[in-house]
């Protein structure tokens, strides 16, 4: 009986020797530096040259000031309601009456059409010129370099994160490697340059010493209908209909109670 159980023992002790092996990796100096670093060097170049790029193709736009006193009269209202505790009811209900009166309200007064971002694209050519450009400078270069890591750097594993991580970021991290005993703190050529595409703008701009080029802000503004960004009518509709369902509660009264006590 003793016999026959310690080669069960041992052959435990094998397979859980050979899972470890199989999940931990140690990883090549060379890969560090022939696929990690490229890979970050080449996407902080691509980044600075898209933000020369950029500041070249875009054209001397200049702000119309009705859509800068429409943004910030919602902006206004916005923080009205956001502060409205602090104000005395008196108070609340006489900016109320500023923005949504029938007659004089501020949201309740003709919009100027030009504000509409349909209007603004049909009779300004110009917006939609930008929105190619700003098209071209990030979807050009996104194309080029991925097909670049993929095709060059496809299979590498380049890193390893110094803290647990649960399963659910394996997908996001080990993009390129299907090794389902692979753990899920290791990180993939391909996933490093996803990384690095979305994570390099505090660089870029610490770097350049100004703002850079913003995808995501891009995605915003193709959504929005263009490069202003706003609709005012609906955007005043909107903001009126919640000011007019809000319930004023002013909160100050209850401070002094507590103090009081």
């Amino acid at each position: 009986e003793t016999s026959s159980a310690t080669p069960t023992a041992a052959g435990a002790e094998e397979g859980e020797g050979k899972t470890s092996m199989a999940t931990m990796l140690m990883l090549d100096p060379n890969v560090r530096n022939w696929v990690m670093i490229p890979i970050t060097f080449a996407m902080l170049l691509i980044g600075v040259l898209r933000h020369l790029v950029a500041k070249l193709m875009r054209g001397s736009a200049t702000a119309k000031i009705k859509s800068i006193q429409a943004k910030q009269l919602i902006q206004r209202s916005q923080y009205l309601r956001a502060h409205s505790g602090f104000l005395s009811r008196a108070a609340f209900n006489q900016r109320k009456e500023f923005f949504c009166d029938k007659e004089k309200g501020a949201f309740c007064q003709k919009v100027d059409p030009s504000l509409n971002p349909q209007q603004q694209m049909m009779s300004d050519p110009s917006m939609l010129s930008d929105m190619l450009t700003k098209n071209l400078t990030m979807v050009v270069p996104q194309i080029v370099t991925g097909a670049w890591v993929n095709f060059f750097f496809s299979g590498f594993v380049v890193a390893k994160v110094p803290f647990p991580l649960t399963q659910k970021f394996k997908l996001m991290l080990q993009r390129g490697v299907d090794l389902s005993s692979l753990d899920v703190t290791y990180i993939s050529s391909l996933s490093w340059y996803f990384l690095n595409l979305f994570g390099m703008q505090g660089l870029l701009q610490l770097i350049l010493g100004e703002k850079t080029f913003d995808d995501t802000q891009v995605m915003q503004q193709q959504m929005s209908m263009g490069a202003g960004g706003l609709d005012a009518p609906n955007a005043f509709k909107a903001e009126k209909d919640q000011l007019e369902m809000m319930q004023h509660n002013f909160r100050v009264a209850k401070f002094v109670e507590l103090a009081a006590k």
